[in-house]
């Protein structure tokens, strides 16, 4: 007896189109991050294991951050694979920057297999405290009392 099941077609192509870029089942899929505020900047910290740390490229163009690293794969061929899990390939992140960022000092460093990348925030997206002034012109008001008819 042969089942049927319409759904599961569209359960693989969906898969295949939301998880897979382009290239085989051997792309990378992702580049997991972190992204938080300190003071007045934002640290971004990217999980790049086994990246040649000259394939990286940090870019910065119309508001747009993208980050893009490649690790090539091995090319042993008298190699005989047991197991081959590691993804190789592109990786590449964008993420939209807001406004208040000084682009002109995001800088960037990778170590131990992870990229960080350090996003100050420009001068005036900073807060501040504003001093309130007043006048030495201050009167009091008077309370007046109305008569009823």
């Amino acid at each position: 007896m042969l089942r049927f099941d319409p759904f599961s077609d569209i359960d693989a192509l969906t898969r295949g189109l939301l998880t897979n870029q382009a290239g085989s089942n051997r792309s990378p899929r992702f580049m997991p991050m972190d992204l938080y505020k300190v003071d007045d900047h934002y640290v971004l910290t990217a999980d790049l294991p086994g990246v040649d740390p000259g394939s990286i490229d940090v870019n910065v163009d119309n508001g747009t951050l993208t980050l893009t690293a490649h690790r090539s794969a091995r090319s042993e061929e008298s190699v005989q694979w047991l197991a081959s899990e590691r993804f190789f390939g592109t990786y590449r992140r964008q993420l939209s920057l807001g406004e208040g960022i000084d682009t002109t000092g995001i800088n960037a460093t990778y170590e131990n297999g992870v990229l960080t990348v350090t996003i100050p925030m420009s001068e005036r997206a900073k807060p501040r405290r504003i001093t309130v002034s007043h006048t030495g012109n201050e009167r009091s008001i008077e309370p007046t009392t109305v008569e009823a008819d």
